[in-house]
């Protein structure tokens, strides 16, 4: 595979984008039916990912790992591109924002996340089982259960979607189920990773946030709510579910709930599994130019120094290797839970803060904390 640097030929004999195995000339039929987003070492240990857009101008939002990108247009032809240096072991979302503010996934790459994103990962990176491929003519399946719950605590109404894995089992609460059901099928992953032997039998509840800053800060509400409403409510479905042990999986702000919860109703919570948890978070944060920047651990961490961790709490961290801002709060609070007395089981996924990274932690680490 040539340099790099003889990407981009000068007097257009040959495809500008020769290094990254695609032939033909740019704009040309041939060119088309074989394109799509390719990976070249840069020579410092990291890749050069080629991205591209037929047709105009259009902008790659990535999901937190890097600002956003302009794609270049290839002389006078349809092909639009951008050639964008990632590192080593990446998995990223991103999607194309058109001048006019629409959104679309890359019609080039058959693994997407929900309608208007999609997922590349570096070449260094094995697939991640049991998530399949989900494509533009893909309708996700939606569990056959569902649950009208008008909670008196929090407010409103909204529908919880309930699945039973393997015949159902300990219940595993999904925060922020929505993104869960409609962007990533857990459902199909969870149930393949049973076909496999990789996951105990369970019931999901999948269960979507109105307000994620109102519901998943330090707070008690939506605990008491989901003891006194909502399992009741699962108990009386048709669906097997065992509610004597819960699973609670959370991501970011849901992941910083998900330990609240297991430090303060241990009757209720006793496993999680947190991925990326926003362990920055304190009352005062979201007022401040930079939430990131305020006492290490936060809130989380100050509570835990004050308390042992409840008997018998089992909770998995993940934390994506390229979040690195987050890094300094999240391994305190993991030192600290460990610390305190929990049984605690740290990793790090290739990836930002980004559901593209936490779906293969989210199956993992729900199987341990089952185990």
């Amino acid at each position: 595979m040539r340099a790099l640097e003889r990407i981009l030929a000068e007097d257009g004999s040959e495809s500008p984008f020769a290094a990254f195995d695609l032939p033909g000339t740019p704009g040309t039929d041939e060119f088309w039916a074989a394109a799509a987003p390719a990976s070249a070492p840069s020579g410092d240990g990291g890749w050069v990912t080629l991205f591209l857009w037929r047709g105009s101008p259009t902008v790659i939002d990535f999901e937190s790992w890097s600002d956003p990108v302009a794609l270049l247009r290839w002389r006078d032809t349809d092909c639009w591109y951008a050639e964008v240096r990632m590192p080593a072991r990446l998995r990223v979302t991103y999607r194309f924002l058109a001048d006019d503010g629409s959104s679309y996934p890359d019609p080039l790459n058959p693994v997407r996340a929900g309608g208007e994103r999609s997922v590349v990962a570096t070449p260094d990176l094995a697939p991640q089982p049991y998530w399949p491929a989900v494509g533009a003519d893909d309708v996700l399946p939606l569990p056959r259960t569902r649950i009208r719950w008008a909670s008196e605590r929090l407010g409103g109404k909204r529908t919880v979607r309930v699945h039973p894995v393997g015949g159902g089992g300990p219940v595993v609460l999904l925060l922020d189920g929505d993104d869960w059901l409609y962007l990533h099928p857990a459902m199909t992953a969870f149930d393949a990773a049973f076909e496999a032997g990789e996951m105990p039998p369970a019931t999901l509840v999948f269960l979507p946030a109105k307000d994620r800053q109102a519901e998943f800060g330090c707070r008690p509400e939506l605990w008491e709510a989901v003891r006194d409403e909502l399992l009741p409510l699962v108990a009386d479905s048709a669906v097997t579910a065992d509610l004597g042990r819960l699973v609670v999986a959370g991501q970011s702000l849901a992941g910083l709930s998900a330990l609240y919860a297991a430090t303060e109703f241990p009757d209720l919570v006793s496993r999680v599994a947190c991925q990326s948890g926003s362990f920055w978070w304190t009352p005062e944060a979201s007022d401040l130019p930079d939430p990131l920047g305020g006492p290490r651990g936060g809130t989380t961490a100050a509570r835990l120094r004050e308390r042992p961790a409840p008997p018998g709490l089992r909770i998995a961290f993940d934390l994506g290797e390229h979040e690195t801002r987050m890094h300094p709060h999240c391994e305190l609070v993991e030192a600290l839970t460990e610390q305190a007395g929990a049984t605690v089981r740290v990793s790090r996924s290739p990836s930002g803060h980004d559901r593209a990274g936490w779906r293969h932690a989210l199956l993992r680490d729900v199987a341990w904390a089952l185990a």
